[in-house]
């Protein structure tokens, strides 16, 4: 089918599950991150904002050169799970899950934090003011008002998941089935200067991108419209 092989298929539900796993761990971290940035009056905040930030200027390969140390055998999170007799994350699916997760942090945080600052507290403290618990003002109350931001931040975090490169190299290798995500293998394929196979892959994530930048643009100009 689409004249894609049994490797190309293989790497790409590898990649749609890290995408998948990504964005759902990352939308639940980013919300209460996002809504102190945005809400919050703390000294640390230009620090935790500089923090979160960070992959959008750091080089991947850096992030993932730290990253192995500490996740490897003899780093201080892989050498603690060794010694209860588990595995160390260097080159596992658990470990480039942990890389994907840190490095597409602002595309989910920065979004949602611009959609909770416009939000504003008003709404928020009618809704308390009328006895809406936590959870009710949460799912009754903000999230309704925020949606475009949590459609914005899902749908930039899996897409900039599928565009991973060094940070999955670094941490994971090429490890088929493992490691061996879409950007990876495009790479394999072309220094195995199998130009045709790597250019169906590419082509297929050029057109995801488009896509997804269209969708994007389409939510934030439905949202901007309906503020006007």
């Amino acid at each position: 089918m689409l004249g894609l092989g049994p490797e190309d298929w293989q790497a790409i539900e590898l990649t749609f599950r890290l995408c998948l796993y990504t964005t759902i761990i990352l939308l639940i971290l980013a919300t209460p991150i996002a809504w102190w940035l945005a809400s919050g009056r703390s000294a640390a905040r230009v620090a935790v904002q500089a923090v979160v930030a960070l992959p959008l200027v750091l080089p991947p390969t850096v992030l993932g050169f730290y990253l192995l140390i500490v996740l490897g055998p003899r780093g201080f999170v892989g050498g603690t799970l060794e010694s209860v007799g588990l595995h160390h994350l260097a080159f596992t699916f658990e470990g480039i899950l942990v890389a994907s997760v840190l490095y597409s942090m602002p595309f989910a945080v920065q979004p949602l934090t611009e959609a909770f600052h416009n939000l504003g507290k008003r709404p928020v403290e009618v809704a308390s003011s009328l006895g809406a618990g936590l959870f009710d003002r949460f799912f009754t109350v903000i999230l309704p008002l925020t949606r475009g931001g949590f459609v914005v931040a899902a749908t930039l975090t899996f897409a900039h998941t599928i565009g991973e490169f060094g940070v999955i190299l670094m941490l994971g290798g090429s490890i088929p089935g493992e490691t061996k995500v879409l950007s990876v293998l495009i790479y394999d394929h072309a220094e195995a200067m199998n130009y045709e196979a790597a250019h169906r892959l590419s082509a297929m994530l050029l057109v995801f991108a488009f896509l997804t930048l269209v969708i994007v643009y389409s939510i934030t100009r439905r949202f901007a419209v309906a503020k006007v």
